[in-house]
């Protein structure tokens, strides 16, 4: 197996045009530091490759995890997309990562959605940024975020929320299940999870401190980790969607292990009732991350695709593969129109650790991998 990887690895390598292309973005990446509600953010302005503007924008606003301002450079192929319809994006690192000041673990979703409100505005003050045409691009977690945003900014123009979950709680019950089901658990084990899980739920409501948590047979957290829950365990989203007054494109895969999709889509429906505000799309063939399900369940095909041919990960009809599709294909069509139809954007992408995205909100018992 390891030369079997190590031949298609070299075959990347010397492949020429094709995988250079693969890895070159018709982008103007600036590095920016963001005055952010608590510290300075170590973000990036990527303006499209041509062109003084000004330019539209989309603000990205991470999933779980210790995310860098690129995604790992995962939000490259996306801001492209976004540029082809001539919007540039914005993204910064989250606190204590690269350096940067500060801890993510010791934010809450209102902290990171302060966070969010503050690089708005200083986005709104640079010349080359249109004011009136800036939206949120957000993934899982985001979606507690997002909405806030959305709901106390009223000059925005679109969101997209990719595979976002309503309720802390019920997200991380319905993951829970959703593992178990997918690796064939017995009803035992089963029970012994959701027991678990109950008693871990116990301990938070009690406020518990780690050590407490440690001593009652909670494994698998760190203190900052326990932390971080305990801040956000009570998270929905559903208030803040009733408040969203603009158009919302709602993307979902119907192979997601993180969160409920069914549940978010009727929640969404139900606070998102004014006439053409909601859109709604699904892809028959992705995980959570809207990478193929094939892919997302290979341990070696994630890493592959990644080096060779990265818009090529997602799920079919869902990313432009080649530069004469990327005008056409979403989300540049509908980034040009959104003034005229109320269309949306819509494109994600993942941060690949080995088999499974990252972008689950992990909450009860379970623990991000902190690095």
């Amino acid at each position: 197996m390891l030369m079997s990887i190590l031949a298609v690895v070299a075959a990347c390598a010397t492949a020429g045009r094709g995988v250079v292309y693969q890895h070159t973005y018709d982008l103007r990446e600036e590095r920016v530091t963001i005055p952010g509600a608590r510290q300075p953010l170590q973000g990036v302005l990527a303006l499209p490759g041509h062109g003084e503007g000004p330019f539209g924008l989309v603000v990205f606003v991470h999933g779980d995890g210790p995310r860098g301002a690129t995604g790992e450079t995962f939000y490259r192929p996306i801001w492209e997309s976004f540029a082809a319809a001539g919007y540039a994006s914005l993204s910064w690192g989250k606190p204590g990562i690269n350096g940067a000041q500060g801890n993510w673990l010791d934010q809450s979703m209102a902290d990171r959605a302060a966070e969010t409100l503050a690089a708005i505005e200083w986005a709104r003050m640079r010349t080359r940024i249109d004011p009136d045409r800036i939206g949120l691009w957000g993934a899982s977690q985001a979606g507690w975020v997002l909405p806030e945003v959305a709901a106390q900014d009223s000059r925005l123009r679109f969101m997209i929320a990719v595979s976002p979950a309503v309720n802390w709680l019920q997200q991380g019950r319905y993951n829970t299940l959703a593992e178990l089901r997918e690796r064939g658990a017995t009803r035992a084990e089963v029970d012994d999870a959701l027991t678990r899980r109950e008693h871990t739920l116990t301990l938070l409501e009690r406020a518990a401190t780690f050590p407490e948590a440690e001593a009652a047979g909670v494994t698998g957290l760190t203190a900052n980790r326990w932390r971080f829950i305990q801040k956000n365990y009570t998270a929905d989203a559903t208030a803040d969607l009733a408040q969203v007054r603009i158009p919302v494109l709602l993307i979902l895969a119907e192979h997601d292990l993180n969160v409920d999709i069914a549940d978010t889509e009727r929640t969404y429906r139900a606070q998102l009732a004014r006439p053409d505000q909601l859109q709604v799309r699904r892809y028959s063939d992705a995980r959570h991350s809207l990478v193929r399900k094939s892919i997302e369940d290979s341990a070696v095909k994630p890493y592959l695709i990644a080096l060779a041919a990265p818009r090529k990960l997602f799920a079919e009809g869902f990313w432009p593969t080649n530069a004469a599709s990327s005008k056409t294909h979403m989300p540049a069509r509908e980034l040009a129109s959104i003034h005229q139809s109320r269309g949306h954007p819509s494109v994600t992408c993942p941060r690949i650790r080995g088999a499974r995205s990252q972008w689950a909100s992990v909450e009860l018992g379970q623990a991000y991998h902190e690095s």
